[in-house]
This record gives structure tokens, C-alpha cells and sequence, in this order.
């Protein structure tokens, strides 16, 4: 291995990926693990913010809540999904970017890499099209982590499809890490 060539983690810790699903009321999280026989699902969960609180609290919980998945969890890299807007719901856009502030800065805070992908790369890479409905991208995920059900709720299911997309995406151990 020359200097500039892969560099991998060191420690004995398993490579995981932070799948997110940002959102203002709940954000959906996901620990997916690489194995060399294929992704692993370690944890998943959602982080629910007070709603009688205000903006800047809500926010803030929401960080709190990923600060301590990463902690705990320790992940390489955190895979999220972009913001994405239509004309009929221009406030869901702008509820989803805070929440994907507070998750960004926590995860630049453990310098974490940060990998984002659009709605339909994602269920275009899981179930062969862009327009691939919630069931669809659910029964995807059961299938490909070999669970006897699908997960809920969307969340943590919208999670994990994050997470796997980044899985395949990155084709190496060395894409998870930071050289």
C-alpha cells in the first residue's frame, strides 16, 4: 500500500453506517453494519421532538438525540437523505431542513463523512425505480436483511433504505472512513 492508496480504520470497532431520515417530528435512524456477508442491522430507532416546544428547542433536541445514536453507536460515516420540496407542501421542505441542520452539525461535530442521496436514487437502487412506492422500498429492505417483517415505522424504514443505498454505493470498507 503506497500512502496515497485506501486507508482503513485501525481499531477492531465494526465499520457501521448512520442512516437517516430527517425529520422535524420524528427523524428515523438506522445502524447498518458491514459484513463480509452483507449488511448487518444492528439498531433502529426514531428521535421525536416535543412539538409544545419551540423551533430552536425542537432542533436541538433532535441534535441531542443523534449526538448520543453516535456515541453509542460510533458509526464511520452517516448516510442522509435530501431535502426534496413540491409546490403543494413548501413548509414540509423547510420543517425537514432544520432537523437535517441539527443532524448535520452533529454528525460534522464527530467528523463523520457525510454522504447525501435524492428520494429516487434511493428507491431506484433498492427496487429497480425511482417511483417505487413506501411498501415497495419496505419489502426491498425485509428481503435484503432477511427479516421475517418489514420494518416500521417509515422512519426507521426510510432509515435503513438510506443506509443500504450508501452500503452499496460505496463499494469498499476504505469509502466508509475518512483517510
Amino acid at each position: 500500500m503506497t500512502a496515497n492508496g485506501p486507508h482503513f480504520a485501525t481499531d477492531s470497532r465494526p465499520h457501521c453506517i448512520l442512516g437517516v431520515d430527517p425529520g422535524l417530528n420524528r427523524t428515523g435512524y438506522a445502524i447498518l453494519e458491514r459484513s463480509k456477508s452483507g449488511p448487518i442491522l444492528r439498531e433502529g430507532g426514531v428521535i421525536r421532538s416535543t412539538q409544545t416546544l419551540t423551533l430552536a428547542e425542537r432542533v436541538l433536541e433532535i441534535g441531542h438525540g443523534l449526538r448520543e445514536v453516535i456515541a453509542e453507536f460510533q458509526p464511520q460515516c452517516l448516510a442522509i437523505e435530501q431535502v426534496f420540496s413540491s409546490a403543494q407542501f413548501p413548509r414540509t421542505a423547510i420543517l425537514m431542513a432544520h432537523a437535517r441542520g441539527a443532524i448535520l452539525f452533529a454528525a460534522a461535530d464527530a467528523k463523520l463523512t457525510v454522504k447525501d442521496y435524492a428520494p429516487r436514487e434511493i428507491k431506484r437502487l433498492l427496487t429497480g425505480s425511482g417511483k417505487a412506492s413506501k411498501e415497495q422500498i419496505q419489502h426491498a429492505i425485509r428481503n435484503e436483511l432477511g427479516l421475517p417483517n418489514i420494518l416500521e415505522p417509515n422512519d426507521v424504514a426510510d432509515a435503513f433504505a438510506v443506509a443500504l443505498c450508501h452500503y452499496h454505493c460505496s463499494r469498499t470498507i476504505g469509502t466508509l472512513v475518512k483517510p
